[in-house]
């Protein structure tokens, strides 16, 4: 399983290199332009640069998504920017749109990944890219096992195949919606989605102006559109099996906590390390998760009934130094706090001995019985929190 290729998020440069110090073998990432995360904080040219230039140290990879549904008026500065990254030797675009395809295989030679918002869901689609040029296929989220694998096994030998295995889920198809433009005016496949299917919506009756009625989920059914995250943690084994050969995460968005739990987790599972995961999983920030389609029963509940994020641990400190902790969250005397860390110490306790530390991203000096090292994580169970939560 250690062969197969996880792949993390990366939101600005200190969370592609927290992926990469906790087990991702490659990291996807947008510029300021063409990304479907424009409010990402984002890279910035020098950034992409020194990124491909740490990764490659290590033997690892950096994709760029240049994956909006582009218009006319995008194609000059996209021409520009396709040379710029070639300069910069990243390992792979991310594209959905056939013409940003072209413009890639006009002017440069960086091999291309064909996006999820491209909606691949068969075979000869996923053969007409390849003969179009594609080195690998991201596959669309509503496909089960059986699907996977025949278009994993019609691509063999020709390209590689990619899916998502953790994170949120939209509930439009792959990522194509228009409630956020009909809604906000901010273009979802342009990178600017406002995730209004998060939103709390209430139903009202012409004849009864004033009145509203909550939407909710019952027996039969619900018709709102808010989704579970998705979560396959114990079926890496199966997508393997059905020719998978990168495992991707969601959460460009995400913090980095968020980025060095999940991809923490997945690396151990991938290296065959026996732990409870979805114990483990809990602790990150998520909503309830789901399996989603990739298992064939689509009577699974993929609704979830809040949109806040659910967590049974708090990320409270960042190791800056051996001695020095940048605070997160509020920490005091006598608060048992757990690591989170690819080093032999992870998951260790030990208990907080120092003074209050409660202004968040100061530097505190700190003394614990283990030696921690720069970007080791302090969290602490949440108190009223079962840490035992079902998923």
């Amino acid at each position: 399983m250690n062969k197969v290729e996880l792949l993390a998020p990366a939101g600005d440069y200190n969370r592609a290199l927290t992926a990469f110090n906790y087990g991702a073998d490659a990291v996807y990432l947008g510029s300021k332009d063409f990304s479907l995360r424009a409010r990402a904080v984002n890279f910035s040219t020098a950034a992409i640069r020194d990124i491909v230039k740490f990764a490659h140290c290590q033997g690892k990879k950096v994709y760029v998504t240049v994956n909006i549904f582009a218009r006319d008026d995008d194609f000059t500065r996209l021409t520009a920017y396709a040379k710029q990254l070639a300069k910069l030797r990243v390992d792979a675009v991310i594209v959905a749109d056939l013409g940003v395809m072209q413009v890639f295989r006009e002017h440069t030679n960086i091999p291309i990944h064909v996006s999820t918002q491209a909606n691949i869901t068969n075979a000869r689609t996923a053969q007409t890219y390849v003969n179009l040029g594609a080195s690998r296929v991201i596959l669309a989220r509503e496909l089960n096992l059986k699907a996977i694998k025949t278009i994993a096994t019609a691509l063999r030998g020709q390209a590689e195949v990619e899916v998502f295995v953790h994170g949120a889920m939209c509930m439009a198809y792959s990522g194509r919606c228009l409630l956020s433009n009909f809604l906000t005016g901010r273009d979802a496949n342009r990178g600017d989605c406002a995730q209004p299917c998060r939103y709390q919506y209430t139903l009202r009756e012409a004849k009864r102006p004033g009145e509203a009625f909550p939407i909710s989920e019952d027996q039969h059914g619900t018709y709102i559109m808010n989704s579970r995250d998705l979560c396959l943690i114990d079926h890496l084994s199966e997508l393997i099996a059905a020719g998978v050969t990168s495992l991707k995460i969601e959460g460009r968005m995400k913090s980095e906590y968020y980025v060095a739990g999940v991809v923490h987790a997945y690396r151990q599972a991938l290296d065959g390390i026996k732990k409870d995961y979805q114990h483990e999983l809990l602790k990150i920030p998520h909503r309830p998760y789901t399996t989603g389609f990739t298992l064939g029963d689509t009577s699974s509940k993929q609704y979830a009934d809040r949109a806040a994020s659910l967590q049974t641990y708090e990320f409270v400190g960042l190791v800056k130094s051996p001695t020095e902790l940048i605070i997160k969250n509020k920490i005091v005397p006598g608060d048992t706090l757990e690591i989170l860390s690819p080093h032999d110490y992870d998951g260790q306790t030990f208990v907080w001995t120092d003074a209050v530390a409660n202004v968040p991203e100061s530097v505190v000096t700190f003394t614990c019985p283990y030696p921690l090292r720069p970007n080791d994580i302090l969290r602490k169970p949440l108190p009223g929190v079962p840490t035992t939560a079902p998923i």
